[in-house]
């Protein structure tokens, strides 16, 4: 039994573009009340009731209105021709990242594990809610959506990595640990090798202008990313202190690559 409410759904959509979704499933009634469910949430959706008419619209785009690709598929496994398996085995055999959630009858842990084994990215088995399918499809898209985002490179200092997206810091090839106001310290100072920073400037930057602690706070930070960092923390390579006004402490930098804070006034 497949349980049917989208009363509320098309309220909470997500969606800043329409996304295309193929339903492959050959009961009409389950099939009739997916597209129904999908439409309501605003997705252009093209069905399918077998394997072979499935293959037949995967392989030839010009069935499709402009062409425009698939952005996941809806796959049932028990299909007649060709079933939901071997469609799935096939396209990502030719290497096609769609995304796909399968809906089957089969609900053993064998069954789920193959499924996903052959290159599904979900599996739901029926029954099931269509509110809770079109909630898996939201993520699937959500997923793809984030992961073909360009990523972001690498930050180099001499021999300094950073990994944006890892938060994650490799100095001399070793990796070590920061605390996230560190690393966003370090990010900071990487994006701008040669600027000169005040505390008020860092403090701003990276704790947010209704910081209301002691501004000493960036001390404590710098000297913690200085043991962390440096060879010798007494005698910093990357992190030098400029001290005088942000104006003669730019002047006053070194011209050679460094990471700059300044005015320390003691």
């Amino acid at each position: 039994m497949v349980s049917l409410d989208v009363s509320q759904t098309a309220a909470n959509s997500e969606l800043t573009q329409t996304n295309r979704i193929l339903v492959v499933e050959d009961e009409d009634l389950i099939r009739d009340m997916i597209v129904i469910a999908l439409e309501e949430e605003g997705y252009e959706v093209i069905s399918a009731s077998d394997g072979r008419a499935a293959l037949n619209i995967l392989q030839n785009p010009k069935l499709l209105s402009n062409e425009l690709p698939l952005d996941l598929i809806v796959l049932d496994l028990m299909l007649p021709q060709v079933n939901g398996l071997d469609i799935c085995r096939l396209l990502r055999y030719e290497g096609d990242t769609v995304p796909i959630l399968i809906l089957s009858a089969k609900a053993s842990e064998t069954d789920r594990v193959l499924g996903l084994e052959v290159g599904a990215d979900d599996y739901l088995t029926k029954p099931f809610s269509v509110r809770e399918l079109v909630a898996r499809c939201r993520a699937l898209l959500r997923r793809q959506r984030y992961s073909s985002l360009p990523q972001t490179p690498i930050q180099q200092f001499r021999d300094i990595n950073l990994y944006p997206q890892e938060c994650r810091v490799t100095v001399r090839g070793q990796e070590v640990n920061l605390s996230p106001k560190e690393f966003r310290l370090l990010e900071l100072f990487m994006s701008y090798p040669r600027r000169v920073w005040s505390r008020e400037q860092l403090i701003e930057r990276v704790w947010g202008p209704d910081f209301l602690g002691d501004t000493k706070t960036v001390d404590v930070h710098i000297r913690w990313l200085r043991e962390k960092l440096e060879r010798d923390p007494s005698q910093p390579e990357y992190l030098i202190t400029v001290r005088g006004s942000a104006t003669a402490s730019a002047k006053a930098a070194p011209r050679s690559p460094t990471l700059a804070i300044a005015p320390w006034q003691y």
